[in-house]
C-alpha cells in the first residue's frame, strides 16, 4: 500500500516511520520516499492500524492506495 505521510522532514523522520510500521509486522517492506512524504509498505498490518500508529507517533499519515 502507499501511504501519505505529513511531518517527515528529516532521515530520523524517515526510520522513525519504518520503525513504527516495523512494531505492527515485524517482517514489513517499507520504501520511504521522504522528500514525496510517501512510503510504500508491503504488510500483513491493517492499514487503518498503521495510520493510527504514525498518527499517534507524530506522522499523520493516509492511505493513497491499497
Amino acid at each position: 500500500m502507499r501511504l501519505r505521510i505529513d511531518d517527515m522532514t528529516c532521515d530520523g523522520c524517515a526510520r522513525a516511520v519504518t520503525r513504527t510500521i516495523q512494531r505492527l509486522d515485524p517482517e514489513a517492506q517499507v520504501a520511504v520516499d521522504r522528500p514525496g512524504g510517501t512510503a510504500d509498505v508491503t504488510t500483513k498490518a491493517e492499514s487503518e492500524a498503521l495510520v493510527n500508529a504514525l498518527t499517534k507517533a507524530g506522522y499523520p499519515a493516509e492511505v493513497l492506495a491499497a
